[in-house]
């Protein structure tokens, strides 16, 4: 992975050059390496994609005389002299400076740019298999107070074939994308009156999201999980009793009352008000473990530029859960969780690993609690981990701000990873609450709290489902499930009494009645991914049959009504993927 860094990190430079000498005017700001490849943003440039085809030319033109990365180590007044003409650069420089770094710059051809380095060593044999991808706006630094630079990306490979085969998955990705299917779907739309990253769902895509709390739901539900509801604005006193005030505040809404001067925010989580459930009451051990569950929404004031259809939104629910406990009954609640889990995951067909987030050793000052019970809760999820056989990695960096985390990291049908459910074991807010119970001998003492998430949040969910399978999905979460297609006119009765005794199964029919071609209710069908095709015409009517057909384009022939729904029947209970 370093030395593709270094190639991505290299090819950013040569973006930077190319940039500069088409257009001499623009200014160079920064240009980092990122997961997919990388990115250089620029000030002063006005270009559109079209222009992307050219700056690329320009490119392989200029690496040809890229022979190395020339490190040249500079005084901070150097530096300043070298980029007088560039507030960008300066800026870092003097931050460089302020913090008694080493200056440097890196030339290659006749570009030279502030650096700290970490190039491949003969550029312009190794810069070769690369692809400009998109242009973008990008505050200075991320900070919408900041200016808006234009961004370019690109991404960049050691071979061909790697390329190749990048911009191949690129491609279906695009094909996939959930915010194009969720239209063409008709699940969600957002509106300017209602406002940015905030989803509405249409009555399609509120049953997707149906289908899916309820799949949670009912095996939670078996497993002694007790479903609580609970309002969606809290005091500033509760968040600034769990920490969250200050670890938290710039993320959240605030409300304000027309009558009263109290101080509210719209919640960005559960785990706050459902200690104040266990604090309505006395405690015993013999109540441990209790565990709520909640589905209420939640809002997070995200930075404008960081919203994205359902990936990223301000109005989101979880299938959350806190589970009270006896530290005695730790391992049992998160073998708990962790199995049911599994379950869930196997449904939809997701290969996955864990992730261990634990604390950044380096800055103590983001988390809250004693670093002595973070060792010791770091090490027992580790051991969780281990005696589950689960395959997990170190996350630094990753935990909360009151507890490390067990982060289950699923793949996509395009080998995208992301983070679905979560394992938290807490024992610090029921130390900030001052949450008690009753032990055996009569002493007071604190629970400990587990949160646990199975798919997180329901909208991002929908959004890596609609991916993972583009929009086919498995005939349980198909909003439709069957469409009855009458050849003509007069074949339309016995259509409705077909889609009739489907609906009275269970199972989620209509009828086309359009006066249309049956080709164009075929492709119509099949553009909306509907499982399967019920044609009826003369001959099907007359032998009390249908004739099947599935979204991929099989033909099954003529079946009788009664054993097609015990068919679909069967996959719907079985939660079948095929």
């Amino acid at each position: 992975m370093a030395n593709l860094d270094n190639l991505r990190h290299s090819t950013s430079h040569l973006l930077a050059a190319a940039v500069s000498s088409l257009w001499p005017k623009s200014k160079p700001t920064l240009g980092p390496p990122i997961d997919d490849g990388f990115y250089y943003d620029f000030a002063d440039l006005t270009i559109s994609e079209e222009d992307l085809a050219k700056i690329e030319t320009k490119m392989r033109e200029l690496v040809k005389n890229w022979d190395s990365f020339e490190k040249i180590e500079v005084t901070p007044e150097q530096a300043r002299k070298e980029f007088k003409d560039n507030p960008y650069k300066l800026e870092l420089i003097d931050e460089f400076a302020k913090e008694g770094q080493k200056i440097t710059f890196y030339e290659s051809g006749k570009f030279l740019d502030l650096c700290r380095g970490g190039h491949v060593a003969k550029p312009k044999d190794e810069i070769k298999h690369f692809k400009l991808l998109s242009v973008a706006g990008a505050y200075w630094r991320g900070s919408e107070k900041n200016p808006m630079l234009t961004r370019i990306y690109g991404t960049v490979f050691p071979s061909q074939g790697e390329l190749d085969n990048y911009l191949s998955s690129l491609e279906e990705a695009r094909k996939r994308d959930h915010r194009k299917l969720g239209k063409e779907l008709d699940l969600f739309t957002f509106s300017d009156l209602v406002g940015a990253g905030l989803p509405l769902y249409t009555p399609k895509g509120a049953l997707l999201r149906k289908l899916v709390n309820e799949h949670v739901e009912s095996i939670q539900s078996k497993q002694g999980y007790s479903q609580v509801w609970t309002p969606q604005i809290a005091k500033a006193e509760l968040f600034k009793t769990s920490g969250h005030y200050d670890k938290y505040k710039d993320s959240m809404f605030r409300v304000i009352s027309n009558y009263s001067e109290e101080e509210f925010y719209l919640k960005p989580m559960n785990c706050p008000q459902h200690t104040q459930i266990y604090a309505s009451r006395s405690r015993s051990y013999r109540d441990l473990p209790l565990r709520f569950t909640d589905f209420a929404m939640l809002y997070r004031d995200e930075k404008p530029g960081e919203l994205s259809g359902l990936a990223r939104v301000r109005a989101f629910s979880q299938d959350d859960c806190h589970i009270f406990c006896l530290e005695s009954q730790v391992d049992e609640e998160v073998d708990r969780a962790l199995s049911m889990t599994k379950e869930i995951m196997k449904v939809y067909g997701f290969k996955y690993r864990y992730r261990l987030s634990i604390r950044d050793r380096e800055q103590p000052e983001k988390y809250i609690g004693d670093p002595k019970v973070w060792d010791k809760v770091e090490k027992w999820a580790e051991k969780i981990m281990v005696r589950n056989k689960i395959d997990h990695f170190d996350g630094p960096g990753e935990a909360t701000f009151y507890a490390p985390k067990m982060d289950l990291i699923a793949q996509d049908g395009l080998g995208r990873e992301w983070q679905l459910s979560t394992v938290q074991i807490d024992f610090f807010l029921p130390e900030r609450f001052k949450l008690t119970y009753i032990d055996k001998d009569g002493q007071e003492k604190r629970p400990v709290m587990i949160h646990r998430a199975i798919i997180g949040s329901p909208e991002r969910f929908l959004m890596i489902l609609i991916e993972h399978f583009g929009g086919a999905f498995p005939v349980w979460l198909s909003p439709v499930q069957v469409k009855v297609l009458p050849i003509t006119e007069r074949n339309l009765d016995y259509a409705k009494k077909v889609g009739d005794k489907l609906s009275g199964e269970g199972i989620r029919a209509e009828v086309d009645e359009r006066n249309e071609t049956l080709q164009a209710k075929i492709r119509d069908a099949q553009l909306t991914k509907v499982p399967y095709m019920l044609i009826v015409g003369d001959k099907e009517e007359k032998a009390g049959t249908v004739a099947k057909r599935d979204r991929k384009g099989k033909d099954y022939g003529p079946v009788k009504v009664e054993n097609f729904i015990a068919g679909v029947r069967k996959e719907i209970d079985e939660k079948s993927l095929d």
